[in-house]
């Protein structure tokens, strides 16, 4: 028993200094800013920024825009593939798999062949449209994610059973679904939506390929301009990313220790 013990802590070691030492060597070099002394200098140049406060809003909103379009459209997709097709549950698998497969870049390159200004829909002509195109792009990128966060949390549930009690008593679908399946699901939806977040306020692809201001193309301007906010612009990002993390663990932990329905 010791000495798996110890085997175990040195695992966590190893795996603690593999993803936390070029961290915290990034962290020490984003102190360096002013010459020999450590400051936050770096930080203060980047949370001072115009730019940052403008680029991190927009992906604040495309990403609060793309959970809202993901779960009004994986939530009953999930929720009908299990109550009705349980059949075609491997098919949709598969196509919710497909984002991990194919390249962002493909995917962007056909919405702007698709709808370019010469093209039925216009949608690249306007702001509107492009920022539209952002959001179908983020809900692919997240569909992976999301549609397994959901199907994960109605594993958890008698779906058939809640959807038959609920009709018996005169509930239309949309009631099932937006007062019976929801609230029940909740937790797993806010853990989809939270790596919702972490990946569209990273992602460089579409918004810079579709022009658009947004976080991920303002660290990769600020890295190619800069020499000590880009690391304090990973450090943030990085942190970002972890809260995430931690208000899906908060989330989960919520779930377990809160009172049943009576």
């Amino acid at each position: 028993m010791k000495l798996a013990r110890l085997w175990n802590w040195f695992i966590f070691a190893i795996g603690f200094l593999f993803f936390f030492l070029p961290l915290i060597g990034t962290f020490e070099f984003s102190l360096r800013a002013r010459r020999g002394v450590y400051s936050f200098d770096a930080y203060r140049n980047v949370l001072s920024d115009p730019q940052f406060r403008e680029t991190f809003t927009f992906s604040v909103v495309m990403a609060l825009a793309t959970i809202v379009f993901g779960i009004l459209i994986v939530t009953p997709t999930a929720f009908w593939v299990r109550l009705k097709l349980p059949r075609l549950r491997p098919v949709v698998e598969f196509v919710t798999l497909l984002p991990l497969v194919i390249p962002p870049i493909v995917i962007v390159f056909g919405y702007i062949r698709l709808y370019n200004t010469s093209s039925f829909l216009p949608l690249t002509g306007s702001t509107w449209g492009t920022n539209l195109l952002l959001v179908f792009g983020y809900s692919v990128l997240a569909l992976p994610y999301l549609y397994r966060a959901v199907d994960t949390g109605l594993r958890t549930l008698d779906v058939r059973t809640l959807t038959e009690a609920a009709q018996g008593l005169g509930a239309g679908w949309v009631t099932i679904l937006g007062r019976v399946i929801l609230p029940n699901v909740f937790t797993a939806i806010l853990s989809g939506a939270f790596l919702t977040f972490a990946i569209v306020i990273g992602e460089y692809v579409f918004a810079a390929l579709l022009n658009r201001p947004a976080f991920g193309p303002y660290m990769v301007w600020m890295g190619g301009n800069r020499a000590y906010e880009p690391a304090a612009l990973a450090v943030i990002a990085f942190s970002i990313t972890w809260a995430c993390m931690g208000l899906i663990q908060l989330a989960t932990r919520f779930s377990r220790h809160s009172p049943g329905p009576n």
